[in-house]
């Protein structure tokens, strides 16, 4: 009997946090003042200086310790003597049932409540609006003067791609420093130390068409060993900046634009600033890919080299199951209230067009 209210108690909570968190979806003030800037700040430190101490990421023990207990939890269930058929089926059923509660319960207590917060823009005071073909030109143009500029800065750097011995050694360090800077400039805590850890095997999460991950139940962030070293700062940043409590993906993408580029590291700026040249190229050259390719010839030797070099690295690892993958985290992000799913990653470009203009740079 006890087993069994403890099996319905985490079911109980895991539709209860559910009920909470699709009630708080109208209330975004509310989540982000008792919840983002409240209660996930305390569980944002009680992790951080818990847990963050520890050299390995924490989703390798986490993931061995859950596969040990479901076998052995199996192997309980699978001995344990019922009269009926239907009395194992049921048991089943409420164990996979409090298992998927507790899970639940747990995402949205440690972290999921912050895809309810007030929206980044909002609380900014921007205004966006999607970029006509001249517009996203605009954008792409003022950037590649800025990746020029930036690559031209970098002691050593010829035609060559920039190579991993030119990142800092200590480069979480670094921009978790720089995204701290920024989020204390723009108003949001920093109270923690959120880790952003390397996971390997190589391409573990490439190959599932993503870059990094951050894992809430650990509170790290994660990304793919395999990246080329131009792609892992603004990955890395992003991470983090899941860390601290935002969970839109377009909101992550813009924050870590924005912390790599204000780096005095030229590197570090040049990285941030080419990761998102390329998603303006890419929604470019969807609409002239014949004069987005004449384009991209004109540029600099170096650039179209640490762009080839980025695109080599990609094509070590191809995405395993493309269309499953999108459809699953289609589902997932929409689930989370993010009404345009995957195209939520290219919120980004909105975003740093209404912030390029509101500081008129």
């Amino acid at each position: 009997m006890y087993k069994l209210r403890t099996k319905l108690a985490w079911i109980f909570l895991g539709l209860a946090a559910v009920g909470l968190r699709m009630s708080l979806s109208a209330y975004p003030e509310v989540v982000e003042r008792y919840y983002s800037r409240g209660l996930f700040p305390a569980i944002r430190w009680a992790i951080d200086y818990l847990l963050g101490w520890l050299p390995l990421p924490l989703i390798y023990p986490f993931l061995l310790l859950l596969l040990f207990l479901i076998i052995r939890q199996g192997r309980r269930w699978w001995k344990r003597p019922y009269e009926k058929l239907w009395a194992r089926g049921l048991d089943a059923l409420l164990g996979i049932g409090a298992f998927a509660g507790g899970a639940v319960f747990f995402f949205l207590f440690l972290w999921g409540f912050n895809y309810a917060r007030a929206p980044l823009e909002k609380q900014l005071g921007l205004e966006l609006s999607p970029l006509s073909l001249s517009e996203l030109k605009e954008e792409l143009y003022y950037e590649t003067e800025q990746v020029k500029r930036l690559r031209s800065l970098i002691p050593d750097a010829d035609t060559e791609p920039i190579s991993k011995a030119m990142l800092p050694a200590s480069l979480e360090r670094v921009l978790r420093g720089e995204l701290e800077q920024l989020l204390g400039r723009l108003g949001f805590s920093t109270i923690g130390r959120v880790r952003g850890m390397y996971v390997y095997p190589k391409g573990i999460f490439l190959r599932f068409g993503s870059s990094g991950l951050y894992f809430p139940w650990t509170g790290e962030g994660h990304v793919d060993a395999g990246l080329h070293p131009l792609q892992k700062p603004f990955v890395l940043a992003h991470e983090l900046s899941h860390g601290y409590g935002f969970g839109d993906e377009g909101t992550c993408n813009f924050l870590a634009y924005l912390a790599t580029i204000q780096s005095e590291n030229p590197v570090i700026a040049y990285a941030g600033r080419l990761n998102h040249w390329r998603t303006l190229a890419a929604n470019y050259r969807y609409y002239e890919p014949e004069k987005y390719r004449e384009f991209r010839e004109s540029l600099p030797l170096g650039i179209q080299a640490d762009l080839d070099a980025i695109n080599e690295v990609l094509l070590r690892y191809p995405d395993f199951f493309p269309q499953l993958r999108y459809a699953a985290y289609e589902a997932y992000l929409k689930a989370q209230g993010i009404e345009e799913g995957m195209l939520n990653y290219d919120r980004v470009i909105m975003l740093a067009r209404a912030w390029r203009l509101s500081q008129r740079i």
